[in-house]
């Protein structure tokens, strides 16, 4: 059955990292490839802590698919760190390479947890690939984002998200969206959101959106009527072991890594 999104077979063929992005020592995000300013954190990353010298290769993106190859300027680690010049630390060193987007876009939503463990949850779907994550309020959420504290919080996670991408070479930043609901999840994505939930079917790229409940598990108001459940194994896994679940096996899905399941 052809995926409506892609408008041809579900998943395809996975296909290996670019060389050039595998042999960088560095993938930084700039708003203009033509001229790659970089940011203060950035550059200091860069030469302070990666310690980078003249000639070494960075990858710049705009985090929207393109990016170029550059290299550290000879001009770069000279000078007070605290007075560098941000437009002077790369040199465009190739052509402009464009990263196609993999359709379906795949979703995963999660009920945040205490701790540090949702900034775990972000850095992981983005590596894997997840295209959009959404935290969701639901039932039995123990923990609540409002307000300031939302704002705040999604914030945080965005730049877990930017730092993550950089580090997997990931020139498709993923969307962050803002804290919402099961009911504006399903208009934010466009489908219904399947729930994750011990007993439910094989994950499928037919529904590439899937929520992961809190450590109480879904109610029975939200289990209830026509909504789809998803299963992700024999056991049951903790909140942030179920979203990762969940990622790996539809993008695996989705680069023909595994058979479908359904």
């Amino acid at each position: 059955m052809p995926d409506p999104q892609a408008g041809g077979p579900l998943g395809s063929t996975a296909k290996a990292p670019d060389p050039v992005l595998v042999a960088a020592a560095a993938m930084v995000f700039v708003p203009d490839l033509g001229a790659p300013v970089l940011d203060a954190e950035s550059a200091r990353h860069l030469l302070d802590v990666l310690r980078l010298r003249a000639g070494q290769l960075v990858v710049a993106s705009d985090g929207m698919g393109s990016w170029v190859p550059c290299r550290v300027t000879s001009a770069a680690a000279k000078g007070d760190a605290r007075r560098r010049d941000l437009s002077s630390i790369l040199e465009l060193d190739g052509a402009m390479t464009v990263t196609a987007s993999v359709r379906p876009h795949v979703t995963v939503a999660f009920a945040p947890v205490k701790g540090d463990r949702p900034e775990w949850v972000v850095q992981k779907l983005t590596e894997l690939g997840v295209d959009r994550i959404v935290p969701i309020i639901t039932n039995r959420s123990v923990v609540h984002w409002e307000g300031e504290r939302a704002e705040r919080s999604v914030e945080r996670l965005r730049r877990v998200a930017r730092e993550a991408s950089s580090q997997s070479r990931r020139t498709l930043l993923p969307e962050i969206a803002s804290i919402s609901s099961l009911s504006a999840l399903a208009v934010l994505t466009g489908c219904t959101p399947s729930l994750a939930h011990p007993g439910g079917s094989p994950p499928s790229l037919h529904h590439p959106v899937i929520a992961i409940g809190p450590e109480g598990g879904w109610d029975q108001e939200e289990l209830g009527g026509t909504v789809s459940t998803v299963g992700l194994g024999p056991t049951v896994l903790r909140a942030e072991t179920a979203a990762v679940a969940a990622a790996t096996l539809l993008c695996a899905l989705r680069s023909a890594l595994i058979a479908p399941l359904a």
